[in-house]
This record gives structure tokens, C-alpha cells and sequence, in this order.
């Protein structure tokens, strides 16, 4: 936890001048506090189903599955042979899947 040491310490009688419910209270008031979120900028990137993605371009390079990787015939998800855990009928099956 961080601290904050330009605020003013207490002393032991402040301390004990703290009764139960204000300690409550405040927890109370703390943990009510909303956070202001724009509703624009949070739908700015929502994607609504069967909207039109024509003009949009991949902007991420894929590249092909390397000599050290296998594709998990259960998730077909691309791993590296380390986390080969086991092949089922001559099917890689990756650790995650295994377990």
C-alpha cells in the first residue's frame, strides 16, 4: 500500500477520538464513489454485430506457425512444443487441455 507522506500524521489522541461508526461511515463513503466515464469514448470502441467492416485493414502481422510450434487439435491454439502435453490419436493436445 502506498503512502502518502505529505499528509498531516495523527497523533495517538486523534486517533482514539475516531469512533466505530464514523470509521464505517467513511469506509461507506469511499467505496461509493462513482468513476465519470465519457459514454462517447466508451462506444467509440464497441463494435455492434454485422456492422460493415469493409474499409477496415488488418493492422496486426500474423505469421505462419514455426518449425518449434504445434497447433492443439482441442483448442487450436498455436503453442510452443513445450507445452505439449500428450497426442491423442496422433493429435498434438497442449497442457491447458490435458489437465
Amino acid at each position: 500500500m502506498a503512502t502518502d507522506y505529505d499528509t498531516p500524521r495523527k497523533t495517538d489522541d486523534d486517533i482514539n477520538e475516531d469512533s466505530i461508526e464514523e470509521l464505517k461511515a467513511r469506509r461507506n463513503e469511499k467505496s461509493t464513489s462513482a468513476v465519470d466515464v465519457d459514454e462517447f469514448e466508451q462506444a467509440e470502441g464497441l463494435e455492434l454485430p454485422g456492422a460493415d467492416l469493409s474499409n477496415e485493414e488488418l493492422s496486426v502481422r500474423v505469421l505462419p506457425r514455426q518449425a518449434d510450434e504445434f497447433t492443439c487439435m482441442s483448442c487450436f491454439l498455436v503453442h510452443h512444443r513445450s507445452q505439449l502435453a500428450k497426442e491423442k490419436n496422433g493429435n498434438p493436445i497442449c497442457r491447458d487441455c490435458a489437465a
